[in-house]
């Protein structure tokens, strides 16, 4: 990761270096200073966060966005590897499920309503073979994140193609995006095309320049 880039985030888990990518401050809840801790006894917000109304976009090679050649191609450790276009997604079981997501640069999104099927389903349709220990969330433009399979099946992962309602827009990874809120924001991959089950990992985009590989935001993993 280059200097820049370091300072950036270091700035950003501080709260002085907080730029949104529209150019404009985000405006902090006033509500994060008495969020009510979680079921588990943890604070609403990891340590570095602050929360923020609506979802930001933070960058990437953007894919078409369209619903007519969107495919998802679920493979690798699998007995029936598969693919399905939008239309198949949506014949599969449906969730909605309340998560807050956490970007690495300092903001987290809260109780965002998110629609779309969970990953364990796709994953079961697929048989991932026991050996199977990581899933790498394949999308447009080469960009790949890896995610231990614990994060990758659990409860609240999914490919999701709703937040509160609507449809996400191109900036925000339309037409369906994966979500994985147990860890940073960048493993939840913009433009989804594919979830590949291996048994090695395989670090990803950020994750080989110097993010960290695994990125969970209780322990402010955020760079190597």
């Amino acid at each position: 990761m280059s200097d820049t880039r370091r300072g950036f985030l270091r700035k950003a888990i501080t709260g002085t270096g907080f730029v949104a990518c529209s150019g404009i401050l985000g405006r902090l809840l006033g509500e994060d200073l008495i969020l009510p801790a979680r079921a588990d006894g943890r604070p609403r917000l990891p340590p570095g966060q602050h929360a923020i109304e609506a979802l930001k976009p933070m960058g990437g090679d953007e894919g078409d966005g369209r619903f007519e050649t969107f495919r998802l191609k679920v493979h690798g450790l699998v007995n029936k590897p598969y693919e399905i276009d939008y239309a198949a997604l949506l014949k599969l079981p449906q969730v909605e499920k309340k998560a807050d997501i956490h970007c690495v640069t300092g903001w987290s999104l809260i109780d965002g309503l998110w629609k779309g099927v969970q990953i364990t389903a796709l994953a079961g349709i697929a048989e991932v073979k026991p050996e199977a220990r990581f899933a790498i969330f394949e999308a447009a433009n080469g960009y790949t994140a890896n995610v231990p399979l614990k994060e990758a099946l659990a409860d609240n992962s999914m490919v999701t193609y709703r937040l509160n309602g609507k449809p996400f827009s191109l900036d925000h990874g339309a037409p369906v995006r994966g979500l994985v809120p147990d860890l940073y924001f960048w493993k939840s991959a913009k433009w989804i095309t594919g979830i590949k089950f291996v048994r090695d990992d395989q670090p990803g985009f950020w994750e080989t320049r110097g993010y960290n590989n695994h990125g969970d935001p209780w322990r402010e993993e955020r760079y190597g």
